[in-house]
């Protein structure tokens, strides 16, 4: 594998926020809370084409076009380019205020260039420093879906993303989805850097220990972990209205996995969200993990949350009741 690859910071900004994922967030706001993220620290950025269907991409690379780029972690990713609708119905999902274009999936090779040249218009930057395959996942394409788009990234994505890296136009390729065993496939059928994966690896689900985790080390794969809060549960609280899980209604065991966290945590005096951001961190595999932040107060609560001390005996506590 080679030396490892390293980001500019342990915490990422998420830039899902940005491009008004729930909701809108005017360009000031975008803007200011990207500065914010800057001055306190932060220097990896993670977006993707998908995100505000490309608004994300071009907020962020509006503002990092004003920073040094020397010192700076910026990821971004595959899988998808954007094209005008053209009188087509366009779904636009959990994106309040996107632009309006149209995503179209394509894991092909040419795909991947042509993802790649657009989100460098986007960006503003000729290179990149990792970028992912993005949502070869049961969750987006279905069972049988999965395993036709599955074949068709390997054989066209990680070819393109494998060639820029050997050329030196990409440092790191990576593969970004929510499913752990479908994340180890991909570390057994390819030389990744890295994995980012969503909520699998968190306070109420660590199922990537099971498979990714022990595929990753042996490969020599770095691990960022996303989706800390589990869409909602952990960073409003169980049982508090809009608390969801992986976009949802929370299923009961779940729930009560969350309250009797939430309870011990509240023994030691620590909030539920700082050990919800802390616990990914702990692990030696785990380089970064990723906060989708969309307010400027909201970058300044989660870097205290990620400093605040947190005695090893807690940390125990919640093994134990695991």
């Amino acid at each position: 594998m080679g030396e490892a690859f390293t980001f500019a910071s342990r915490i990422g900004f998420g830039a899902s926020g940005i491009g008004t994922l729930y909701r809108d967030v005017p360009e000031t706001v975008a803007q200011d809370t990207l500065a914010a993220a800057y001055k306190a620290g932060i220097r990896y950025f993670d977006t993707a084409p998908l995100y505000g269907h490309g608004l994300s991409e071009l907020r962020l690379g509006q503002f990092l076009r004003t920073v040094p780029r020397d010192g700076i972690t910026v990821s971004t990713k595959v899988g998808r380019y954007l094209v005008p609708p053209r009188g087509s119905a366009v779904d636009y999902g959990l994106w309040a205020s996107p632009l309006r274009l149209k995503p179209v999936f394509d894991y092909s090779y040419d795909g991947t260039m042509r993802a790649l040249e657009q989100s460098a218009s986007r960006l503003g930057f000729p290179d990149f420093d990792a970028v992912y395959i993005h949502d070869v996942d049961r969750y987006t394409h279905g069972p049988d879906g999965f395993e036709r788009h599955f074949d068709e990234a390997m054989a066209g994505c990680y070819r393109a993303l494998d060639e820029l890296r050997r050329s030196g136009e990409v440092k790191a390729i990576g593969v970004g989805v929510n499913e752990s065993d479908i994340a180890t496939r991909f570390v057994e059928a390819g030389r990744f850097d890295v994995v980012m994966i969503a909520g699998r690896y968190s306070l109420i689900d660590r199922s990537a220990e099971k498979d990714l985790f022990p595929a990753a080390e042996k490969a020599g794969t770095g691990i960022v972990a996303a989706g800390v809060f589990n869409s909602g549960i952990l960073a409003k609280g169980p049982g508090v209205e809009g608390a969801t899980y992986d976009y949802g209604a929370p299923p009961s065991g779940v729930t009560r996995r969350a309250e009797a966290i939430a309870g011990i945590c509240a023994q030691y005096d620590v909030p539920l969200q700082a050990a919800a951001i802390q616990f990914p961190l702990r692990s030696p595999l785990v380089r970064a993990a990723v906060l989708g932040m969309s307010r400027p107060e909201r970058v300044a609560q989660n870097l205290e949350w990620s400093r605040l001390p947190i005695p090893e005996a807690m940390w125990q506590a919640i093994d134990a009741a695991l």
